[in-house]
């Protein structure tokens, strides 16, 4: 089997599963108690934050465990708009953060605050002069994410860091994908972080405040974790969480070289062996083990269903594949192509000969999908008999709407137009990214009695 979902979920670290294993039996007593197996357990406990902030680079005491990432940035958020109120209310953040992020962000707003959401560019990177423009003197917060979640590009932390820092503004980076391959580089003000993405256990996140920085944490008032993290402490999975991160930071160099080298491949040759495909991402700025590529005319369900019987595990950010039938927010914001969307991410070890494996067994599965939904070969052509089309495809799902615009685009002639019809978000991303892939002119959209009206002109 070829799980490459590690974006998502990275398998137990063999150390991490040791000292899970080995603290359930030393580490079960209250940290906080001065008996003996009160002083065992805290001793664990010291030790692994420790060697966490060892691998952050951060001290000892600007670093507390939470029970998620996803906790991690919620108090993270929270705590630091609340230390700066009497500066404002302002929060900046990428335009494809973690939803995380973007959950604490519309929260703010919610409570009457604003937010600033600074745009990507197509490989998905922000620019960090755009990043500096949007500060200002009531800005409380800036949020920018060390790496992509779904597209792996990196982010320009050091340039951005260095702007907020010279604003007076701190900087919180979600370093959830990157922290296992590496320190965070810039003069940032708050961390997070979360275990399951380095290899470590479930139910585990970390929150660094620098010293320095105005910090008030919210909810009531707690003695653990400095206050910023109220509850008893999962002491055996913060102690595999703290030892699998430096195990995997020890293997990070060499690790990082080979699945380069995979990913590379992927890129390269995935467009060769699939027609009408794109590839997301910064080529080059991008963490070590994810590609992503779209495909056109396929439903990224039905495409993740295929390759699943086939024995590989991937992800998608496709609106076909979510429960709220709206393309993924990362896909949206850098204006490409969305539909049929896979996201490889390889977790450390995996074998050459997997990947090998899959570049045989995708054509296959792709075009399998294709035919299901009766897509167009990729050279198809139709004679030319008409003038301006309408296709009609409100009511019908990612990739229908493409679909049946590439059956009749040949039925026009060069210069003629066909108007689709749709009530897909997707088809606003997707429509004009056709255009762009297959070189006709995307016009533009207009509002019509049933859905919105794309239209897009044949240009040869």
């Amino acid at each position: 089997m070829g799980y490459f979902d590690a974006a998502s979920a990275a398998p137990l670290h063999p150390v991490a599963r040791q000292a899970l294993l080995a603290s359930l039996d030393e580490g079960w007593a209250d940290p906080a108690r001065l008996y003996r197996e009160g002083r065992r357990a805290r001793l664990l406990l010291d030790a692994a934050r420790e060697a966490a902030a060892e691998a952050v680079g951060c001290r000892a005491d600007e670093l507390v465990f939470t029970p998620s990432g996803t906790r991690a940035v919620h108090s993270g958020v929270a705590g630091a708009l609340a230390g700066r109120r009497r500066v404002g209310r302002h929060l900046i953040v990428s335009a494809v953060e973690h939803s995380s992020v973007l959950h604490a962000a519309e929260e703010l707003e919610r409570d009457g605050g604003t937010v600033t959401q600074v745009p990507v560019d197509r490989a998905g990177a922000v620019d960090a002069e755009a990043f500096a423009a949007a500060l200002g003197d009531g800005t409380a917060l800036a949020c920018l994410q060390s790496a992509n979640h779904e597209v792996g590009t990196e982010q320009p932390v050091t340039e951005v860091a260095e702007a907020c820092r010279a604003a007076g503004v701190p900087l919180l980076v979600d370093a959830a994908q990157s922290l296992g391959w590496g320190k965070v580089q810039g003069d940032w003000s708050l961390l997070t972080a979360s275990a399951h993405k380095w290899g470590g256990p479930s139910g585990v996140g970390l929150l660094v405040v620098r010293k320095g920085v105005r910090f008030a944490p919210q909810g009531a008032a707690d003695e653990r974790e400095s206050g910023r993290a109220p509850g008893f402490e999962n002491l055996p999975a913060i102690v595999a969480a703290a030892a699998s991160l430096r195990a995997v930071r020890a293997e990070a160099a060499q690790e990082a070289a080979r699945l380069r080298e995979l990913t590379e491949r992927l890129r390269a040759r995935v467009p060769g062996l699939v027609p009408d495909v794109e590839v997301v991402g910064d080529a080059v700025r991008r963490l070590p083990g994810i590609v992503t590529f779209s495909c056109l005319y396929v439903d990224g369900e039905t495409l993740l269903h295929e390759l699943d019987r086939a024995g590989f595990s991937v992800s998608s950010g496709s609106s076909c594949t979510s429960s709220t039938l709206t393309p993924s927010h990362v896909l949206k914001a850098m204006g490409v192509l969305t539909e049929g969307n896979v996201r490889v991410s390889l977790p450390p070890g995996t074998p050459a000969e997997d990947v090998e494996r899959f570049l045989e067994v995708l054509p296959g599965a792709v075009a399998a999908v294709r035919e299901r939904l009766g897509a167009p070969a990729a050279a198809e052509s139709a004679p030319q008999t008409g003038a301006d089309l309408v296709v009609d495809a409100v009511g019908r799902r990612c990739p229908i709407p493409v679909i049946e615009l590439a059956k009749v685009i040949g039925d026009v002639p060069v210069g003629g137009t066909v108007r689709v019809l749709s009530d897909d978000e997707a088809a606003r991303l997707d429509i004009p990214a056709w255009c762009e892939m297959r070189g006709q002119e995307y016009v533009g959209e207009e509002r019509a009695e049933r859905g919105t009206a794309y239209l897009v002109r044949r240009i040869k």
